[in-house]
């Protein structure tokens, strides 16, 4: 369904509001440039699947950056104000910067965003920020390099990442967020280190919940630390109170400390679902379209476009697959659904 205001007869200017099976606008596009990352995170790439046999993709099937702005324009006159780059780890990405400077001239655009593990983040924080990204996601799952160094599996040290998120602050990429997942037996300590240095430096922490993305993660639900228990952890040394959510589709419940010292949040997928008002799609590499983060189906935009089909045609794609959509994997999330094949996060991003 396509929305538009009218007023007397003649369109206003009013954005396109694409809506879905459950009258859910198109607002938020993540663009993965990459499949490729150089971390093998335990929750997201474990090594024993993404080892050096395995077959990334050969670099003809990446869209190139005009493809992907083609895209992103198309996206944007429907209805999307909101661009975030992702991977994979999006700074493996060449020329990154060229990107980001054809993706902030386009008009209607609100936020253009980035989420990376910070490794590479000191050396292109300058040029992104000058090419016009907008601001940055950290990812930063402890503040202990031993742990760190568990989930990270190539023993990529803390100090690199603060080194990044610190370039980052300088170059005006802020304000900073850290995603922080959290899996039982593996970072529970990490959660109140990371709020206490967090709320000091003045960055907005995140933590999510363990979700069953992809097939290779070896998701268990007694994996999960509960958002409630996150708060709880957190509240007993840093009392909280909750905060409205600043947008529409906001997927992070927001907390701030009753001292006035910051905000925080939690994602919690597993245990409080939000497909309910969820905005969002995802591009991959290869330019398929998901609609969900735990899909299945994809449909290809990178066919039809290389096969010369017109803005019309493209855009019939994206509205089509956008009526149509129902998912709400996390609301009825059941042994069954957990055992049906879905895409790999670091195919589709975060």
């Amino acid at each position: 369904m396509i929305r538009r205001a009218y007023h007397r007869g003649v369109l206003e200017r009013s954005p396109i509001t694409l809506l879905d099976r459950l009258d859910r606008p198109l607002r938020d596009l993540r663009i993965s440039v990459t499949d490729r990352c150089n971390f093998r995170c335990i929750y997201c790439m474990p090594r024993e699947v993404f080892g050096p046999g395995f077959q990334f993709l050969p670099r003809a099937d990446l869209l190139t950056f005009e493809e992907i702005a083609r895209l992103a324009r198309l996206f944007v006159a429907n209805g999307v104000t909101k661009l975030r780059l992702t991977g994979g780890e999006p700074l493996l990405r060449r020329d990154l910067p060229r990107l980001v400077e054809m993706l902030a001239a386009i008009e209607g655009l609100e936020d253009l965003a980035m989420t990376t593990n910070g490794a590479l983040l000191a050396t292109h924080a300058e040029p992104l920020a000058r090419a016009g990204l907008g601001r940055v996601t950290v990812s930063l799952d402890s503040l202990d390099d031993e742990v760190f160094g568990r989930l990270n599996d190539v023993g990529m040290s803390v100090g690199r990442v603060i080194e990044g998120i610190e370039a980052a602050e300088t170059a005006g990429l802020g304000p900073i967020k850290i995603d922080t997942v959290v899996r039982r037996g593996m970072n529970e300590s990490s959660i109140l280190p990371l709020a206490i240095e967090a709320r000091r430096r003045g960055w907005i922490i995140r933590y999510i919940e363990y979700m069953d993305v992809g097939q290779t993660n070896g998701w268990r639900m007694e994996d999960v630390v509960p958002a409630s228990e996150i708060l709880d952890i957190i509240g007993r040394e840093l009392p909280l109170e909750s905060v409205a959510p600043t947008y529409p589709g906001e997927v992070a419940s927001r907390y701030r400390y009753l001292d006035g010292a910051g905000e925080m949040g939690v994602i919690a997928s597993v245990t409080r679902p939000f497909c309910a008002t969820c905005t969002r799609a995802r591009l991959s590499a290869e330019g398929h379209l998901y609609l969900c983060l735990f899909g299945m189906r994809a449909h290809d935009l990178k066919g039809p476009m290389r096969a010369g089909v017109d803005e019309a045609a493209l855009g019939d794609i994206v509205r089509s697959a956008w009526a149509k959509r129902s998912d709400r994997y996390s609301e009825i999330r059941s042994e069954a659904t957990t055992d049906r094949p879905r895409v790999e996060m670091s195919h589709i991003g975060g």
